[in-house]
């Protein structure tokens, strides 16, 4: 059986220790792939714990390279390592922004792993000056935050002595001190849609992304809800608007989609996705098409073709075909499964869609 994994979660993202666990922990090792009467003459524990390493296995498969994430991967590559300039020049940053759903923050947080393995393996884990190396820092937001409040973040990351007094000029001061000295490279900055863009606290947090962009020698990378609706690049010609404006004018603005079945490549995208989950599930009756073949157009209408609400339902029926000892996906098995409501109220339009022939995930019956 696979030895036990170190627990992380947002919280543990928020401290440069739990970073650590997330970029260095090893991927996860899937259980052997019994067949059913492998599955039956397994002992009652050892069929217990094979069940429950199946069960973690199936809650955690990991990150899938689909198209929209390598779209994004490639887009932050570039703007990344051609922000390497001098230090006099400010950087321009990005700002991943799409409806819930889409796998945002999963990109964003796949990109920056690979980043700081890359930093750290061209330059070591420790800076010149013997100061530990930490090429990413990462701030989650909250409804309420302010600047003293983002400053704080960033020092508590850092684990920095100097997080619990000061003013926001102290903070902001020492954040600057902990980036240079660590050599970050890279500020994430999740969960952007919770900061109230056009009032004085936000205005005043958006105003100091301009700063850090001036000053200190990192790219931003933002993750957010329709950031652009909320006015996260707008124009204007009042003192806020102008502000914003100016983040905007810095900022690449990257999107991610929704599969589309318009076209062969949409159809292509969502084929390959499918059969990358049908290798990674892990259940004693499975066979070669039950998911991207027999299943193609049920997922799409039970998904809509986001990734989010897709992995939900193919998590939730795996840990279901397992403890009733189904041991295969079918429709019959996930039409008892509930998912996110917004995927579940575009169900029946949807379905009526691929009924008409006006929908297909099919290549062959495509027109």
């Amino acid at each position: 059986m696979n030895e036990p994994r170190p627990a992380l979660d947002n919280l543990t993202l928020a401290r440069k220790e739990g970073w650590r666990k997330f970029v260095n922990t090893p991927d996860r090792v899937p259980p052997e792939q019994l067949n059913r009467n492998q599955l039956e003459a397994l002992s009652d524990n050892a069929r217990s714990a094979y069940d429950r390493e199946r069960r973690d296995w199936h809650a955690n498969l990991g990150t899938l390279r689909t198209r929209q994430l390598a779209d994004v991967h490639e887009d932050l590559w570039d703007i990344i390592d051609s922000n390497a300039q001098d230090c006099d020049k400010p950087k321009g940053a990005v700002a991943i922004d799409a409806v819930p759903g889409l796998g945002k923050t999963t990109a964003m947080l796949a990109f920056a792993k690979a980043f700081h393995r890359r930093e750290i393996a061209e330059r070591g884990e420790q800076t010149q000056d013997g100061n530990e190396r930490w090429p990413v820092c990462r701030v989650g937001l909250t409804g309420n935050t302010g600047l003293r409040d983002f400053n704080r973040a960033m020092l508590s990351f850092y684990a920095h002595p100097g997080q619990t007094r000061g003013s926001a000029a102290d903070f902001a001061q020492r954040a600057l001190n902990s980036v240079l000295k660590c050599e970050t490279k890279i500020l994430i900055v999740d969960d952007l849609h919770f900061l109230r863009l056009r009032s004085t606290s936000g205005v005043e947090v958006s105003n100091h992304f301009k700063y850090i962009a001036n000053e200190f020698p990192v790219t931003m990378i933002f993750a957010g809800v329709d950031l652009k609706d909320r006015g996260m690049f707008s124009e204007g010609d009042a003192y806020q608007g102008a502000l914003l404006a100016q983040t905007g004018r810095r900022t690449t603005r990257l999107t991610m989609d929704p599969f589309d079945l318009t076209g062969d490549s949409g159809r292509q995208d969502w084929s390959r996705t499918l059969k990358r989950i049908e290798q990674k599930v892990v259940l004693a009756d499975k066979y070669p098409g039950m998911i991207a073949g027999d299943l193609s157009d049920y997922l799409y209408i039970r998904s809509t073709g986001q990734i989010g609400s897709l992995m939900t339902l193919i998590r939730v029926g795996c840990q279901r075909a397992i403890r009733t000892c189904h041991e295969r996906l079918d429709a019959g098995l996930l039409d008892t499964i509930k998912i996110d409501e917004a995927a579940e109220a575009a169900r029946k339009e949807l379905k009526a869609a691929f009924e008409s022939g006006r929908i297909t995930t099919r290549m062959d019956a495509a027109g």
